[in-house]
C-alpha cells in the first residue's frame, strides 16, 4: 500500500470484537459496533492488505496436555548460534526460540507434558546438537501474563 495507513478508533474496535471472538463474523461485529457487515469487512481486508492485521487460530498447549511451562537459556561455541538456534526449533517441544543479547545466544520457551520429561528432553534430545556449551533451565512456577494473541496497536496520537 504506497499511501500512509493509520488505524483509527474503528478500526481498534474491530480488532478488539475480534480478540474477544476470532471466530464473530463481520455481521455480528457489525451489530455490536454499530456498523454495516460492508464496513467492517472492508476495514479487516483494508488492515490485512496493509499488514496490520493477522487473523490466526492459536492453540493453548495445556489444553493438550502440555504442564511445565519452561524457559531454556543457551550459550553457544563452535557453530553460529542461528544454525544451533534453528536446529533446537525443530522439536516439538520447542514452541519459541530466540537469538538474543547478552551472556546467552539463545532463549527458548519449552513445554512438558509432565517434569518427568525433562531429563530425557535436555540429556538425550538437546544435549545432542552440536554448538551447545551450556543450557540453563528455568521452571515456570506461575504465568503472570501470557499474552500471545496480541501485539500493541499502534498508540493514539492524543494518548
Amino acid at each position: 500500500m504506497s499511501e500512509a495507513f493509520s488505524i483509527d478508533d474503528v478500526d481498534r474496535a474491530i480488532v478488539e470484537q475480534l480478540r474477544v471472538n476470532g471466530r464473530a463474523t463481520n455481521q455480528q461485529i457489525a451489530n455490536t459496533l454499530g456498523l454495516t457487515a460492508a464496513t467492517v469487512s472492508a476495514r479487516i481486508r483494508r488492515m490485512e492488505e496493509a499488514d496490520k492485521l493477522r487473523v490466526v487460530a492459536v492453540s493453548d498447549f495445556s489444553a493438550h496436555g502440555y504442564n511445565v511451562l519452561m524457559e531454556v537459556a543457551i550459550e553457544v561455541d563452535g557453530r553460529p548460534a542461528s544454525e544451533v538456534a534453528a536446529e533446537l526449533a525443530e522439536f516439538p517441544e520447542v514452541f519459541a526460540a530466540h537469538l538474543v543479547t547478552g551472556r546467552y545466544d539463545i532463549d527458548m520457551l519449552v513445554v512438558l507434558r509432565d517434569i518427568g520429561d525433562l531429563p530425557s528432553l535436555l540429556l538425550d534430545k538437546f544435549s545432542k546438537v552440536k554448538g551447545i556449551r551450556s543450557m540453563v533451565p528455568a521452571i515456570a512456577v506461575d504465568v503472570i501474563k501470557y499474552k500471545f494473541d496480541v501485539a500493541p496497536i499502534e498508540a493514539r496520537e492524543d494518548a
